[in-house]
Parts: structure tokens; sequence; C-alpha cells
């Protein structure tokens, strides 16, 4: 099943009875990446009173209520993020008080409408999982290597010269296997994968 990025950051200011809650989505490759986000965010924002947040990226995800009420903020902001089937992103919202308490079910709607108005006209992009795959072929085999590799849309990511031509090619890991497979025909057999031989060993 795909998974959606977003292709740009993107925001939404709203005013709810007198409170301001800045929202923000931001494409983020991981966790440390969402950290560091966060960071600017609040050097930005010294004097908010609350900066809540939730991420979603793989096996990296999490959320704050940031001082606000348990349950209020971190996961509205996070059940936002699902509804889009978002990943890779982190979504925060810096709000600044207005000295008019909302309650439990205010916060919630408040943290939830500022997040989806910030998603309303947001583009998702595909979130494609790359691999790379590592082939080792003879001297003679290297320009037909080159050329698949360069008629396959591929990159060639590392290429070092020894015994044989190791080349590193970096693609959509979906692909892996079907590139081995046109690697060996172009070759007529010749090519190697010395990492799968190191698996099966």
């Amino acid at each position: 099943m795909p998974t959606y990025t977003l292709a740009s950051v993107v925001q939404a200011d709203i005013d709810i009875r007198k409170s301001r809650f800045i929202a923000l989505a931001i494409p983020v490759p991981d966790r440390d990446a969402a950290m560091a986000e966060l960071q600017r965010l609040r050097a930005e924002h010294p004097t908010a009173t609350h900066v809540c947040w939730a991420l979603l990226a793989g096996g990296q995800s999490g959320m704050s209520d940031d001082g606000e009420p348990s349950g209020t903020a971190g996961r509205p902001i996070l059940e936002v993020l699902r509804h889009h089937e978002l990943d890779g992103v982190l979504a925060a919202v810096v709000r600044y008080y207005g000295g008019v308490k909302l309650g439990a079910g205010g916060l919630v709607r408040a943290y939830t409408d500022a997040i989806a108005a910030a998603l309303k006209d947001a583009r998702r992009i595909e979130r494609i999982a790359y691999a790379n795959v590592v082939v080792e072929a003879d001297y003679a085999d290297e320009a037909r290597v080159r050329r698949w590799i360069e008629s396959a849309g591929h990159a060639l990511a590392d290429c070092a010269h020894g015994g044989t031509v190791r080349m590193v090619i970096r693609l959509p890991a979906a692909g892996a296997e079907q590139a081995r497979i046109a690697l060996r025909d172009a070759t007529h057999g010749r090519a190697r994968f010395p990492l799968d031989e190191e698996d099966a060993a």
C-alpha cells in the first residue's frame, strides 16, 4: 500500500477565542530531522505557550501535548496525519494563549482544525523506499551495465575498479529483483551480486 509525504512545508494560522494557533506540516526523513525542526520552531516562537506536535515516520513516530491537558493536542494532530495517509511528516501547532480557556473538547477541536487547515490544499507525493543493488561485472561488461543503468533511469551511486568492476546502483526497492534479472540478461549471466551471496551464506 503506498504511503505519502508532502511535496513541501504547509502552514495555516487560525484564531480561536483569542488564542492563536500556527499549524505547520513539514516533510522529514526521520525522527532526528523532526526534532531539529521542533527546536527551530521553539527558537522562532520563544514566547509561545505551547508547541504541540505529532510525527509519523515509520517506526519513529511520536507525539507531545507540550503542557496541554493529556490527549488534547498530540493525539488529535496524529489522527489528522493518519487520516491523510501521511508518513515522513512532522505536524506541529504553535499556540499563543489568548486568556480564554477552551476546555478539553475545545482544545481537541482547535488542534484538529488547525492542522487540518494546514493540510487542506497540501500536495501529497508518494513516498518511495530506495535500495542499493551491488553488482560485480567483468571489465568487458562495464559499458553494458552502465548503459542499462542509464536506460532504466537509475543512479550509479558508486563504482570501484579492482579485480572486477563493482557498481552500486540506487533504485526503488520494489524494482531491485527485476534489476538483478535485467543485469544478468544484459551480461549473459556474468553479472554477480555479492551481497546476495553473503546473505545466502
